[in-house]
């Protein structure tokens, strides 16, 4: 029988509500919308998350908190990932949300949060042979090599967050030829954690960022996207302005400046691992949640 759970994704760019129904291990979404917070830059940028941006994510998750219960939600899981785990304030701000929401927020390791993505893009992307996982946010970057039954034998973290990099390079629009050499030189400085890892069939992009950039490039739906079309896309958003950008590839401001260090790090990635193509998928992290919920290997988080 078809159960109803909801996920809350307080990620580095957005905090993110999914609700949907749950029938053996197909997922209908019911409500999935997101805030715009930017954490990841703000921290990164701070070092801590200010008390307006605070207010912020207490009024999203109450508003969140609200539609799971109006929904009837079997539980209503709250997790953070990189932002909060870097921001030095975040012990505060949990017990804030705490006392003024009755939330508790599960702060994740980005282990978990590879887990997590990779049971979700199983739903669209199953196929035989070994694939590379990489879900990009605002905050880092997560890598998992993956069997074709979804075991991880390799996995990392890597601090290539969209956020993190526009603060760290300094990036702007249009950004300068040495912004974009930074840029390249630190993805591919970072990337040398996974040169040794054994070869793969494919790469599948997750999360807001891959599927930024598949809206940009490809509005008739189709999600593989080659590697002439990120190069592209990198090279025409770095000369541009974010409202031209935003006409020509029909993407929001907050999303255009996510295009240029976004098609940058899967490059990267499809050139370590030596493919012409990547797969993005439409589901990831929350779905995930929602799906270990529904088995109960969430049980204890459920609120």
């Amino acid at each position: 029988m078809a159960r109803v759970f909801a996920a809350t994704d307080i990620g580095s760019n957005t905090v993110h509500l999914l609700v949907a129904q749950v029938d053996s291990n197909s997922i209908v979404r019911l409500r999935n919308e997101s805030e715009w917070l930017s954490l990841g830059q703000i921290v990164v940028r701070d070092g801590y998350i200010p008390e307006s941006i605070a207010r912020r994510l207490l009024a999203t998750l109450k508003s969140f908190k609200a539609a799971a219960t109006a929904a009837r939600a079997a539980g209503f899981y709250v997790f953070a990932t990189e932002a909060m785990r870097l921001a030095e304030n975040h012990d505060e701000l949990l017990a804030r949300i705490r006392r003024q929401l009755g939330v508790e927020v599960d702060v994740i390791s980005p282990r978990r949060e590879a887990e997590l993505s990779l049971r979700g893009v199983q739903l669209d992307t199953a196929a035989p042979g070994a694939s590379i996982l990489v879900e990009v946010g605002g905050g880092s970057a997560q890598v998992a090599r993956c069997r074709d039954d979804g075991t991880m034998t390799d996995e990392v973290s890597l601090p290539l967050g969209t956020g993190r990099l526009i603060v760290e390079v300094a990036l702007t629009q249009p950004s300068d030829p040495g912004q974009q050499a930074s840029l390249a030189d630190r993805i591919a400085e970072a990337f040398q954690a996974c040169r040794d890892w054994e070869p793969v069939s494919r790469v599948i992009g997750s999360g807001g960022v891959a599927r930024g950039l598949w809206r940009a490039l490809h509005p008739d739906g189709d999600r593989t996207l080659l590697r002439d079309e990120l190069e592209y896309l990198r090279n025409t958003s770095g000369r541009l302005e974010p409202e031209t950008i935003c006409a020509r590839f029909g993407v929001k401001t907050n999303r255009a400046h996510t295009l240029l260090p976004g098609s940058a790090i899967y490059l990267e990635a499809m050139r370590v691992f030596g493919k012409a193509s990547m797969i993005v998928s439409e589901f990831g992290v929350r779905e995930g949640a929602i799906l270990e919920m529904a088995t109960g290997r969430l049980e204890a988080c459920l609120r």
